[in-house]
Order: structure tokens, then sequence, then C-alpha cells
């Protein structure tokens, strides 16, 4: 045996992977799935029916949960799909930086700084006058393989 020394790149993950395998024809509607290499919400499903030998096919529809676009995908329906893992979190809204970053509270009591405001019009509206006028807000934030976003809004009253 040689005395080296082996060195292994860290991952901040610990390994864990940003999808899972599930056979297309468990897919529901309102389910996850990737389509094109995107983290899509599930709005509408048709299984169709095919010749003698041939697989059944499910027609997917489904819409980017962080951009909004929509993508299509047609899948037999005994093949396995990509599921992301997405996860929801609900943080506390300390401050808005000028640059469009907001600072969060964490549930561990630290802050996360390296998140955008939303594109979307209407919550980005609602968050700043919010903000504006003094309330504690707290922001769900919805991350999927690797990116994270602004989804929803809460108000939890006027700061003490």
């Amino acid at each position: 045996m040689s005395d080296e020394e082996h060195h292994f790149e860290a991952k901040a993950d610990a390994g864990a992977s940003k999808t899972y395998p599930q056979q297309a024809g468990t897919i529901r509607k309102n389910g996850y799935i990737v389509i094109k290499n995107r983290p899509c919400k599930v709005v509408e499903v048709s299984t169709s029916k095919t010749g003698k030998h041939g697989h059944a096919k499910c027609h997917f529809v489904g819409i980017d949960i962080f951009n909004g676009k929509k993508f299509e995908d047609i899948v037999p329906s005994s093949h396995n799909c990509d599921v992301p893992h997405v996860n929801r979190t609900d943080y506390q809204l300390i401050d808005i930086s000028e640059d469009g970053f907001v600072s969060l509270l964490t549930e561990s009591g630290g802050t996360k700084d390296d998140l955008r405001l939303p594109t979307d019009e209407n919550l980005l509206g609602q968050i700043k006058d919010g903000f504006a006028e003094g309330k504690d807000l707290v922001v769900s934030v919805m991350s999927a393989m690797g990116e994270e976003q602004i989804c929803a809004l809460k108000d939890i009253g006027p700061k003490n």
C-alpha cells in the first residue's frame, strides 16, 4: 500500500441528488416533473394507448416553477422520469437592499442574503409595499435543483 494522502472534493449537499426517478404512469396533475432540465409543476397529463406492441405514452404539460414557462414532454408510461426534490421554507424578511437582494432570518437565527426579489410584479409590489409600511413579513422560498426563489408572502402583523 502507498502512503499517499487521498484528497476528495468536498460537496456542500452531502451527495444528495437534486431529483429522484418515478415511473411516468404514476405522475399526476399538480405533481412535479423535470422537463428539459427544468423543475415543472404538472398542469396536464394525458395517457394514450398505442398499437399492439408499443408502450402507452404519457403526455405531460408542465409550468416551470421559477420562471412560469410552459414545457411539454411525451414519455412511455413504463419509463422513469426525473422528479425534482421541491422544498418550501418560510423566512422572516429583515431587509431589502438597493440592488434587489433580500436579507432573511433563518430558523436558526442566522441570515440568508443570497436571494433576489421575485420577478413577479404583483408579489414584488406586495413585498415592497408591506416592507415600506413596516409590517412583519414572512416569505416562502421554494427551492429545487439548486435554484431558489421567493414564491409567496405572509403578513404576520405590524412590527412591535
